[in-house]
């Protein structure tokens, strides 16, 4: 079954908009075997030892064990940003599992609130780490991680993310080059199968938010 997609102006509460992502976390991976994650560029202390933390979850089943949820669709950019959008570069973030339990305005290198995998023939490849909070749990204070602002506030992720659930983020692309850089939203070398549940989507828009 396709998630009920919400209107565009519809306001939703945090609470009621956190309650909504969790409705897309029933779909773990089929995966049931840790992927090799390909080699990347050595790494600044801080990020090295963020990886160092997480590798456990190369295995995406473990990932689903300790709280992270698959949200189904293996994303993609292939327009890039535009005006008034997030300036992606074109490529693919790959399929985002999120733990709602570490949604919250404190941040920690250990703790994404996401993990970002790839597919990779009937396995999963973890890629990626994003670190998200909404605005409203940021208290007004734009969040930072690894000496990183994260961007935004940007729209929620249409159509797996309720386009009301404006949101900062920063991913972090621990364990797969990325061409566009490493604290790129987008990766171009990232490229979703042409099977199986996969979203060609726009960049979300900008929006505007006081003191920001």
């Amino acid at each position: 079954m396709r998630p009920t997609l919400l209107p565009r102006s519809t306001f939703i509460p945090a609470t009621a908009l956190l309650a909504a992502l969790s409705a897309f976390g029933g779909s773990a991976a089929t995966a049931q075997s840790p992927a090799h994650a390909a080699a990347v560029a050595p790494l600044p202390p801080d990020l090295a030892q963020a990886r160092a933390a997480l590798d456990k979850y190369r295995d995406p089943v473990l990932a689903v064990h300790d709280g992270y949820f698959s949200t189904l669709g293996c994303i993609e950019f292939p327009d890039g940003g535009s005006e008034g959008r997030m300036q992606y570069a074109p490529g693919g973030m790959g399929v985002h599992f999120l733990n709602l339990q570490l949604v919250g305005p404190i941040l920690d290198p250990a703790k994404p609130q996401i993990l970002l995998y790839e597919p990779v023939g009937d396995s999963l490849r973890l890629i990626a780490a994003e670190w998200f909070v909404p605005v409203e749990a940021a208290g007004g204070t734009r969040p930072v991680i690894f000496g990183k602002e994260l961007q935004g506030p940007m729209e929620g992720h249409h159509p797996l993310m309720p386009e009301g659930l404006h949101h900062y983020d920063l991913h972090v692309w621990l364990w797969k080059d990325n061409p566009a850089g490493i604290f790129s939203p987008t990766n171009p070398a990232l490229k979703c199968p042409k099977h199986g549940y996969n979203f060609a989507e726009r960049a979300p828009r900008l929006v505007g938010h006081e003191g920001h």
